[in-house]
């Protein structure tokens, strides 16, 4: 493995190996407590921009394969391991996680002390970093971080987002059958509207007897609201996607035609925070973000907690509750993890209710979407 180096905004400099992309890559740093799942994180568009850090110390170990892809990529600049296991073992794996990564250009990292990072980042926050196989100077990856965009100067959407519209037909997998399910005849039909959607969101959609019609975040909001007129589409799916929400003004303003419209809506992770913003509530940034696949969430209206996958860096402010119902809080902070607006029919959660590697409890939310649109 080559030597590889890595500086952070703070002034930490740390000595890496690499076994992913050579290159130097400067990114956001986060870190993510899933015990499972490395390739859905690697593949789920949300991440373009950030270099991720398992808190996981063994990766790599069950390798990959095409069913696990979120996307037709992988997005994140790079990522953070302990220990990576270069020999997987997994009757589903089809390829190794180091070729998987030199595949798509990102980075892997690993002989990292990963419980630094993420001490540092919990006690610091989330901040830039660079890595480099290249660069060795310490000085020099200062220099060339300081002149480095930030993230959210950025708009990854314009990288991750579909370019052409297109009908998404798979349902949900079935990993004991190992064929996707079949989907029941759709009762209704949707526009998804693709900011990094994840394949398996689609796939939860038309389990649900929803038909998907996917299509760019260049959407015109006008021919949407004309189709919803003449009954051609039921709603609109807002996707989850990477970076800062208060970048995107032009996806803001056609959310606000959308609402205007009274058009049945369902938004997921950045989906549910740009309908915070298009509804006069800015997102905040939280100091390191939700990043993992088992963080607690209280249903505030059944009383039951789900343990629930969660990836993102900014939330929705509690003084939204002046015009619309928290439905759900995340238990680690309290936090607004799910909104159903007054007099509108629309509603959204923070969280990934798809959740491919860890529990399926928050799946009845897609039903809840079909229900809605029925109405």
């Amino acid at each position: 493995m080559k030597k590889a180096y890595i500086y952070f905004e703070n002034g930490t400099f740390l000595e890496a190996k690499s076994f992913g992309a050579g290159k130097t890559e400067v990114g956001e740093i986060v870190f993510n407590t899933s015990m499972t799942g490395y390739q859905e994180i690697m593949s789920d568009p949300s991440y373009a921009g950030q270099f991720v850090t398992f808190t996981m110390p063994e990766i790599g170990n069950v390798g990959v394969n095409d069913e696990d892809m979120e996307s037709r990529a992988a997005w994140a600049k790079g990522m953070i391991v302990r220990n990576y296991q270069k020999r997987c073992s997994n009757f589903r794996a089809e390829d190794s996680l180091e070729n998987f990564l030199k595949k798509y250009d990102i980075m892997g990292l690993c002989d990292v002390d990963t419980r630094y990072i993420t001490k540092m980042l919990r006690d610091e926050g989330s901040m830039m970093m660079i890595a480099s196989t290249e660069i060795s100077d310490q000085e020099e990856l200062a220099k060339l971080l300081s002149e480095s965009p930030r993230i959210e100067e950025i708009n990854y959407i314009e990288q991750v987002s579909t370019k052409e519209p297109y009908i998404h037909t798979s349902s949900v997998y079935d990993p004991r059958a190992y064929k996707y399910e079949e989907a029941p005849k759709p009762k209704a039909k949707i526009v998804a509207i693709d900011f990094g959607v994840k394949r398996n969101i689609l796939n939860e959609l038309t389990a649900v007897g929803i038909e998907v019609e996917v299509v760019p975040n260049t959407f015109d909001a006008d021919a949407l609201i004309a189709r919803y007129e003449e009954k051609e589409i039921d709603g609109v799916f807002l996707s989850n996607g990477p970076g800062d929400p208060l970048v995107l003004k032009e996806e803001q303003e056609k959310i606000k035609k959308l609402i205007a419209a009274k058009i049945p809506m369902f938004g997921i992770c950045l989906g549910h925070q740009l309908l915070s913003i298009s509804h006069g509530y800015d997102t905040f940034k939280l100091k390191f973000g939700h990043h993992g696949g088992n963080h607690p969430v209280k249903n505030i209206q059944t009383g039951m907690v789900e343990i629930t996958a969660q990836n993102h860096n900014y939330n929705v402010p509690d003084s939204i509750t002046e015009i619309a119902e928290v439905t759900h809080i995340n238990l680690f902070d309290d936090t607004v993890e799910g909104l159903k607006y007054k007099n509108e029919p629309v509603f959204s959660v923070q969280h990934h209710p798809e959740a491919s590697p860890g529990p399926k409890e928050s799946r009845y939310i897609f039903q809840e979407f079909f229900k809605l649109l029925r109405r």
